[in-house]
């Protein structure tokens, strides 16, 4: 599969804060290569302008250099996660926020949930889904250093059918029109207009809704949504122009149909059956489960407190509960997971929840890392900036206390966090 240039977020990468001062790491236990499945012992992570240079053995420092002791620690590289809506949050009052808050609003909303992702241990992540300005904005001010948080690699606005999930539902017709986004299209010629108008506006990577979705305030199901020579479309327009595209899909058709037009990547991926496993292995496509996402909505819709519409809550019933079981399904047969969770729908900061469900679906904690760091930077494009601590590489590092390669819960208490260099968190 040819290589696709991400150009905004490569120039954002490049404008990235740097520590001007040497820093020297000093980790008890270091996961340098998440790949290699390798922990060595007592190693200093030598830190310049924002990058490992070099790793050493033993403790070491030099004068002038700062010294961070991480020797009772496990260290590893920070966490990437390539799903996340970090301009919102699901709440009783969401609705209401779709039609009072601004775009400037939601990017202020979105800088407070950008801080507590990174102090999370999430260095990087993938917005797949916000209003454009407040999202590009806000990758911006990030880049800039302006604002506390993780790298962004965003899509804007999804590319969605008139009507379906992406679309405006449930409001008085003429507010809907208002609310209605330029993503939003129908027949193979506007689709590919609406994916270079995302281009334009500055999307690093091309979002689309391929079937229904849960939250969408319609009872139009989770089957696929656009037809075969929409999605060939809009996949061939944005490989024209640089993009990957990535797929929301519940439906086993339109998980089908996408990959058979091309498309790079599933979000969900509910319903995903035989075929469609066969197909994203012989395409070499990546699975993003989210499961926190259908957990969260499961136990809402099902619990005392539902604050979802009656179309929402039937379909988080439906599709909540087999999220699980289609992730061991996909990872026994030897579909590339990477690591997302789809927050924003469940809480910010709580992003590292979702490793226990991998586990609990059937990968081991070294992989569930795994799918976290290396997976998911080559799955977003960016190995050569994140998931791994080799010289080079961006100083994205976490730590925690106790073993995550043997129990992957400690990974919800990261006690210490540095961004291209820079301290955020502890030690």
């Amino acid at each position: 599969m040819k290589q696709l240039v991400l150009g905004a977020l490569a120039a954002a990468v490049l404008s990235a804060p740097a520590a001007a001062q040497t820093t020297f790491v000093q980790a008890g236990r270091v996961l340098v290569d998440p790949a290699s499945g390798t922990v060595e012992t007592a190693k200093t992570l030598v830190v310049q302008n924002g990058k490992v240079v070099r790793i050493a053995d033993g403790y070491v420092a030099e004068a002038g250099g700062k010294v961070v002791d991480l020797k009772s620690a496990f260290v590893l590289p920070g966490f990437i996660d390539s799903h996340v809506h970090i301009t919102g949050e699901q709440n009783p009052s969401s609705r209401l926020e779709e039609v009072t808050q601004s775009s400037a609003e939601q990017a202020m909303v979105g800088a407070r949930y950008a801080k507590k992702t990174l102090l999370a241990g999430f260095t990087t992540v993938a917005d797949l889904g916000a209003d454009d300005d407040a999202i590009f904005a806000l990758r911006k001010a990030i880049a800039l250093g302006d604002v506390p948080g993780p790298r962004i690699v965003a899509s804007g606005g999804a590319i969605s059918v008139h009507g379906g999930h992406g679309d405006v539902n449930g409001f008085r017709e003429d507010v809907m029109h208002v609310l209605r986004p330029d993503s939003v299209c129908s027949g193979a010629a506007d689709c590919a207009r609406a994916v270079r108008e995302q281009v334009w506006k500055g999307a690093d990577v091309i979002k689309i809704t391929a079937t229904g979705g849960v939250l969408s305030n319609t009872a139009a199901g989770l089957a696929q949504q656009f037809s075969e020579d929409e999605l060939k479309s809009i996949v061939e327009s944005a490989h024209r122009m640089g993009r990957r595209v990535t797929a929301h899909a519940h439906g086993g058709d339109g998980i089908v149909s996408f990959i058979k037009a091309g498309g790079d990547s599933i979000e969900h991926g509910t319903y995903l059956d035989a075929e469609g496993i066969a197909l994203m292995k012989k395409n070499g496509a990546y699975l993003v489960p989210t499961l926190m996402a259908g957990d969260f909505v499961y136990r809402v819709a099902s619990g005392p407190n539902n604050f979802l519409t009656p179309a929402q809550s039937a379909k988080a019933l439906e599709a909540g509960p087999k999220m699980l079981d289609m992730a061991r399904r996909a990872h026994a047969a030897g579909v590339k997971i990477a690591f997302g969770t789809d927050t924003g729908v469940s809480a910010h900061g709580d992003n590292a929840g979702e490793f226990a469900l991998l586990v609990k679906a059937g990968m081991t904690p070294l992989q569930a890392i795994q799918a976290a760091t290396v997976n998911a930077a080559d799955h977003l494009q960016l190995s050569a900036v994140a998931g791994s601590l080799t010289p080079g590489h961006a100083a994205d590092i976490v730590a925690v206390d106790g073993d995550p390669t043997k129990d992957v819960t400690v990974l919800t208490k990261v006690r210490f966090v540095m961004k291209d260099g820079v301290v955020h968190k502890g030690p």
